[in-house]
């Protein structure tokens, strides 16, 4: 509920500060006295649009705070948790505007949108006037009272999610078939290129022993050659290293006095020839392993060359083959993937139209009933309400069957006659503004127990009545009043009356200095109000008396 309403400069105001309880309370005072100014401060505070105008002469800005008691309104928690400005149950809604016409909003002390504030109040309060705040004029709202009475919100919810579920899949799906034809061009080459690497079946490494194998095969006659003439210069020819050094040492061996230095070359020499021949047997090894083959060395050509296209065609070396192959396929049978995500989705999305056929064929009979209940009752309060001729309608306008809709399978929209003789039309066509809020009174009292807004403001919803319809309308919200808080501006001491609590709104000061006040009246003070509006200039002891009754009757 709304606890405290605090306003700085603001039209004529220089300061009010007003703590407001639960139950009924009325604003009360003369006509000029300044009683919609309280009313459109708090619409600014939720988000009304505002000029630099309503800055208070000799002032640089007007600040407005509405603080609300949001202990149980879990979906105003809800809306604050989710935005991570949550932090107490309480919650502040402040609007600046400065006198150069410039204006910021805040939540809980944290800058905000307008788009933000109005969000959050709907949640908090709804204000029932000739101002913007008229919620009954929106169909949405007309949908949600409905749904409210009809016990159908979660089940409206249900319908809103399957109707999402049916969009998601087929906007999924729409893509994914418009792109099916170049999905099939690209899998029927994905094909094509893995099936000429796994006829090339190339292994790792393959590339490097192929090379090496053309270079030895392409060389061997040269190879041989020179390993030949190698092994005959060391040990096979008819003069060879090995003979050679073997003379040496048997020279050296003969002699009949070895110094030192003789030792030491025989020593040398012998370490020789055992290296030339462990190089004789290095040459003969590979003499024997090189062959001249020329069909071995074009099938290796062959296999290179094959190799040597493919990558050239791909744009990689040789040895990236194998791994383009890893790609391709994991590249196709992703394709393939989407080839069962398409059925799925197909599935998926014949699954969520039959939830949502069956979800909002229940909900729209459940409408359709609790419909002509809530015309009944509504109905009856507006003749309690002098407006006995008012019939009321919850036409329920049947939309397209091609497709799913959030709201379910028609749009709601509520239409009135205020007399026999028009037809019914939408509410922002027909009513007056009086009329509205008798309406809006009607059907909150009828909802008051499901769908109630924590808050509820009316604004001089007695114009136009008098006498035992304004009694009526006092009692009606003071009713409301028991479920939800109920603030009243009202110029009808039937209605006044019949208040929990009364604030009497007066102009005090000269003429230079002129604000406006809010007191809460005491009980004596609340007979002298009632007197004043009932009576004419002069409060007599008749009109006392009768203010009194009014009220001992009442309470």
């Amino acid at each position: 509920m709304l606890s405290n309403l605090n306003i700085s400069n603001y039209a004529i105001t220089e300061h009010l500060d007003i703590e407001l309880k639960a139950g009924m309370t009325v604003l009360t005072g003369e006509t000029g006295a300044g009683k919609s100014i309280m009313l459109d401060a708090l619409g600014l505070a939720l988000g009304d649009r505002a000029d630099s105008n309503i800055v208070r002469n000799g002032s640089d800005r007007a600040d407005i705070h509405a603080l609300f008691d949001i202990s149980d309104i879990p979906a105003a928690h809800k809306w604050l948790e989710e935005r991570d400005l949550d932090d107490s149950n309480e919650c502040m809604l402040r609007r600046v505007i400065t006198a150069d016409g410039r204006s910021r909003a805040y939540i809980n002390g944290q800058p905000a949108t307008l788009q933000d504030i109005r969000g959050l109040g709907s949640l908090l309060i709804d204000i029932h006037s000739q101002h913007a705040h008229q919620s009954l004029l929106k169909k949405s709202y007309q949908r949600e009272l409905l749904d409210a009475y009809a016990g159908t919100t979660e089940l409206a919810k249900q319908v809103n999610e399957h109707c999402q579920h049916y969009q998601r899949s087929t906007k999924t799906l729409a893509e994914l078939e418009a792109n099916l034809a170049e999905q099939n061009a690209q899998e029927q080459l994905l094909r094509y290129q893995l099936e000429e690497l796994h006829r090339l079946d190339l292994k790792p490494g393959e590339v490097d022993e192929l090379e090496n194998l053309q270079k030895q095969l392409a060389n061997a006659e040269q190879i041989l050659t020179a390993n030949h003439h190698s092994l005959n210069l060391c040990r096979e020819g008819e003069v060879n290293a090995m003979g050679i050094i073997h003379q040496a040492l048997s020279s050296l061996q003969s002699s009949q006095h070895q110094s030192n230095s003789q030792n030491n070359a025989a020593q040398l020499l012998e370490s020789a020839r055992i290296q030339i021949e462990e190089a004789a047997s290095e040459l003969q090894r590979v003499i024997d392993d090189t062959e001249l083959d020329p069909e071995r060395l074009t099938e290796v050509e062959t296999r290179l060359d094959a190799i040597y296209q493919t990558a050239r065609k791909h744009r990689i070396q040789a040895d990236d083959l194998p791994d383009l192959q890893n790609t391709l396929e994991q590249q196709l049978e992703a394709l393939n993937a989407s080839d069962e995500k398409i059925e799925q989705l197909s599935k998926e999305q014949d699954q969520a139209l039959k939830a949502y056929l069956t979800t909002s064929t229940s909900l729209s009979k459940k409408r359709e009933k609790a419909a002509k209940l809530m015309k009944q009752g509504i109905e009856k309060q507006l003749q309690a309400l002098a407006m006995k001729h008012c019939e009321i309608e919850f036409a329920m306008h049947p939309l397209s069957h091609d497709e799913p809709h959030s709201h379910g399978q028609e749009d709601i929209e509520i239409l009135i006659s205020t007399n026999p003789t028009t037809a019914k039309g939408p509410l922002s066509k027909i009513a007056s503004g009086g009329e509205l809020s008798r309406i809006s009174l009607a059907i909150q009292v009828i909802t008051a127990q499901v769908a109630a807004i924590p808050t509820v403001v009316f604004d001089e919803i007695d114009v136009g009545i008098g006498g035992a319809t304004a009694e009526i309308v006092g009692q009606l919200l003071n009713a409301l009043g028991k479920r939800s808080q109920v603030l009243c501006v009202t110029h009808q001491p039937q209605v006044a009356s019949q208040g929990d609590h009364h604030i009497k709104v007066q102009k005090v000061g000269s003429k230079a200095k002129l604000t406006t006040s809010l007191e809460p009246l005491e009980e004596n003070q609340k007979i002298e109000e009632i007197a004043r509006m009932l009576g004419g200039i002069a409060i007599t002891e008749n009109t006392l008396a009768h203010a009194k009754e009014m009220l001992g009757t009442q309470h």
